[in-house]
């Protein structure tokens, strides 16, 4: 969303709206756990001025990725923050590639463009020298004479 401004009323799965025990419902936790998943630091909610936690629709599909990590694989929340932290290192590296892609596309672009103009300017006369091969041979000119008959 380069270049345009966002509607500060607009809603995505990152804006902080649900209170903890909303939250605790819609992730199937209680409130309790969702508190002890901040304290850990694996999902760290915004806070209102007043301290309050807010969660987005990213920090409930956290919370039960958190919690079938831990029921369904057997991970413990050691593991899990570890886990966490990859993910998003993961998701910042390929945010970073795709930033150099695009740099490297520009700049190939450019140099294309350079390139063009460059030969666009070369001398139409004159024409590129090539090194000429060493023989033995002997090459003996003889200019054509026009003034005799017969020819």
């Amino acid at each position: 969303m380069e270049g345009r401004r966002r509607n500060p009323y607009e809603l995505t799965e990152e804006t902080p709206v649900y209170v903890i025990s909303v939250a605790a419902q819609l992730s199937g936790l209680h409130p309790q756990t969702l508190r002890q998943y901040d304290r850990l630091g694996l999902v760290s909610p915004d806070r209102t001025a007043g301290r309050g936690r807010r969660y987005s629709a990213r920090d409930i599909e956290l919370l039960r990725q958190v919690q079938q990590l831990s029921q369904d694989e057997g991970i413990n929340l050691a593991g899990i923050k570890r886990i966490i932290e990859l993910e998003n290192q993961v998701v910042a590296l390929q945010s970073r590639v795709a930033e150099l892609e695009s740099a490297l596309d520009g700049a190939a672009a450019t140099m294309r463009q350079r390139e063009a103009a460059v030969h666009a300017s070369y001398r139409r006369d004159l024409v590129p020298y090539q090194e000429v091969q060493q023989t033995s041979a002997l090459v003996v000119w003889r200019p054509k004479r026009s003034s005799q008959p017969g020819d």
